[in-house]
């Protein structure tokens, strides 16, 4: 299968692209740069130059193909419009691939994430629908709610459409970004590893290795306008992974009191989610597609040592 791929040299793109290329399929990666178009030709796959913008050349490029993964976003929108800026990018893209596809059958993957708290009093699962976006659901990850219903409306349309819904936290050795980063980054700032109240908060997490077999799984026998839950721990306690960072850096975990002052004041713009709860399960996922994770869960994962460089140690404060 010749596949598109966006997003080829970040997080989750750099593992998917190796593992289509194992599997037999040739890959074509967008590239908006040369350092970009380099990255993508080291891993192997054939270089498309284009940009998120430019709809008509992605519809092209998705017409060419047999089949789209999707991991890309418009990052350099994040500081000046955040994720409500992302979404607004984000949805014609959809649409696009929607227009280039269209009663072909052909598969689209795209990135989800797991993103919606833990309202209904059990973990999440594939049969979830994405929350609706708007305010009364705060503490969701709101840019791909509205991604994702896209996505699996398209499947009215003859597109073998799906979403792969990727843990809170995704870790690995290319994580430069993500939620745990920011939480080892927060205990180095502050002197202790906080936690929001008891700290009894649910969060979802996969090895970024794990991700990649699940997108190809999804591209090459996933039914369309399904959710697949890229998984490996199902809920871990937010105390424990303060604790965790807090013993990898000689620091102290410490509680955050529940209140409108001290949330905000130490996990500063992700304080709206930081006390939701996660909990999700990948029962389907694993039943219908085969896949299951491989690699390190993420306590384990901790102390292989890449989070923590020796000379980047906290030192004890109380």
């Amino acid at each position: 299968m010749h596949v598109l791929v966006t997003g080829g040299t970040g997080h989750s793109g750099s593992y998917i692209i190796p593992e289509l290329i194992a599997a037999g399929h040739e890959v074509t990666g967008l590239a908006r740069s040369d350092a970009s178009a380099a990255a993508l030709s080291a891993l192997g796959a054939q270089v498309r130059r284009g940009d998120l913008r430019d709809l008509d050349g992605l519809k092209k490029a998705a017409a060419d193909s047999d089949g789209v993964i999707h991991v890309a976003h418009r990052q350099d929108l994040l500081p000046s419009g955040g994720m409500d800026a992302v979404t607004e990018a984000e949805l014609p893209v959809m649409l696009a691939y929607g227009e280039a596809l269209a009663g072909t059958g052909k598969p689209l993957v795209v990135a989800g994430s797991i993103g919606s708290p833990g309202q209904l009093g059990r973990p999440s699962t594939e049969e979830d629908p994405a929350l609706p976006v708007g305010d009364e659901h705060k503490g969701t990850l709101r840019v791909r709610n509205a991604v994702e219903t896209v996505v699996i409306g398209l499947a009215e349309q003859g597109v073998r459409s799906s979403v792969v819904r990727i843990s809170n936290i995704a870790h690995g050795t290319t994580d430069r970004a993500g939620f745990l980063p920011m939480l080892i980054a927060l205990a180095k700032q502050n002197g202790y590893a906080g936690y929001p109240g008891d700290g009894a908060n649910m969060w979802n997490a996969v090895h970024i290795g794990d991700v990649a077999p699940l997108f190809r799984l999804a591209l090459e026998k996933g039914p369309a306008g399904k959710y697949w839950h890229a998984v490996g721990d199902e809920g871990i306690p937010l105390r424990q992974i303060a604790e965790a960072i807090g013993s990898r850096l000689n620091l102290p975990a410490v509680s955050i009191p529940l209140d409108e002052l001290m949330i905000p004041a130490y996990f500063g713009f992700i304080a709206n989610i930081v006390t939701q709860s996660y909990p999700t399960t990948n029962l389907i996922t694993r039943q219908t597609l085969g896949w299951e994770p491989a690699h390190p869960g993420l306590l384990a994962d901790l102390d292989n040592g890449h989070y923590f460089p020796a000379s980047s140690e906290g030192t004890l404060k109380i």
